[in-house]
């Protein structure tokens, strides 16, 4: 048997949970999966399904791809305008919508725009391509942003002055802050996401339990790991105790990974940064420092960006805070489908309406 997998994905332990979890549950009780990785495993699975009506699994602003304002995305088209520019992106990305067009559009009528599957296939191509400038667009949160500044640091030393990043890396606390203050707010819980947490470690939600009584429980992506989660979080909502609870105790350590934060810490600081759907969320961003500034793409290239203007119909700002789902949409499974998606949360793998197209509510 396989260790750690198997065992996370057997059918009789989940109905055996889900019943526990129904047992135990008297009163309504929401919760927000805040990673779109546990969001996609919801669905797949159907635990929605599984946990009795008094619970209600609501999406969060946990899709690295979604909360990406559009104003980002223009950036990054204009970007790749400017002449002996390559742009290097995950693949995701470079489908979701713009004020205009997408970066697949644009790489349509010429523009030298490349997928990679991280941050050492475009600096191999810097390193190949001497006499091209290769910009990276930097997105995700405090689980991929290490990988981007140990490559910083690589063409730091290594003094290659062709490769710079385009950092829209964001961080959890202060847009959980954000959604959770919001007087509309309806969230009574939230299950964490585990990649994020084995970096930053759990304290970071301390704030949540203690100043705002919501519980915080981090959790794994396998089906057991999901629903063991809301049984947790279920109990301490019963007992109007709000914890913070671990779930995924085989990989996340309250300390997190000393080594991930010391490196974001030499090559980031905090900035302001903007979220589709929450707007400025003041030091939630993760900028470039000073001395690393020439291969900040921000500062060495002049990027001349036109007013962004979001797609009205669209609510997927609404869905990345909780207040709405997919079936909100008027676009939803009409004008916008997978082959055709007219807001990120149909584009992303881990998007919200993706998974709800996929697998249904």
């Amino acid at each position: 048997m396989i260790k750690y997998v198997d065992e996370y994905r057997d059918v009789d332990t989940c109905l055996s949970i889900a019943e526990k979890i129904r047992e135990i549950s008297t009163k309504p009780l929401n919760i927000m999966e805040v990673c779109g990785g546990h969001t996609m495993s919801i669905r797949k699975n159907g635990i929605q399904k599984l946990v009795g009506d008094n619970i209600n699994l609501l999406s969060g602003p946990g899709c690295p791809v979604c909360v990406t304002a559009i104003k980002d995305i223009d950036k990054a088209i204009a970007l790749s305008q400017i002449e002996d520019v390559i742009i290097c992106s995950f693949g995701d990305m470079i489908y979701v919508p713009g004020s205009k067009t997408t970066l697949a559009q644009t790489k349509a009528e010429g523009k030298d725009i490349r997928t990679v599957y991280s941050v050492s296939d475009a600096l191999k191509l810097a390193k190949e391509e001497p006499l091209k400038k290769v910009v990276f667009i930097g997105i995700g949160f405090e689980t991929t942003a290490p990988t981007i500044a140990a490559a910083i640091v690589q063409v730091y030393r290594e003094n290659i002055d062709n490769f710079s990043v385009l950092s829209l890396h964001k961080t959890m606390p202060q847009a959980l802050g954000a959604v959770l203050s919001d007087e509309s707010c309806i969230i009574d819980a939230l299950i964490c996401p585990g990649h994020v947490t084995t970096i930053t470690g759990t304290d970071m939600y301390e704030f949540i339990v203690k100043d705002l009584g919501i519980s915080c429980c981090v959790s794994g992506f396998e089906p057991v790991d999901i629903l063991r989660a809301i049984y947790m979080i279920t109990e301490m909502f019963e007992n109007n105790q709000p914890a913070l609870l671990n779930a995924y105790e085989r990989v996340v350590k309250p300390q997190g990974n000393i080594k991930a934060q010391d490196i974001l810490a030499e090559v980031f600081k905090s900035v302001d940064a903007d979220w589709r759907g929450c707007g400025i969320v003041p030091d939630s961003g993760l900028g470039i420092k000073d001395k690393y500034e020439k291969f900040d793409a921000d500062k060495i290239f002049d990027i001349n960006v036109p007013d962004s203007k979001e797609n009205s119909a669209c609510i997927c700002g609404d869905i990345l805070r909780g207040a709405k789902n997919p079936n909100d949409c008027t676009l939803f499974k009409t004008a916008c489908t997978p082959m055709n998606p007219q807001g990120a949360c149909m584009v992303s793998s881990e998007g919200t309406c993706a998974a709800w197209y996929k697998y249904g509510e």
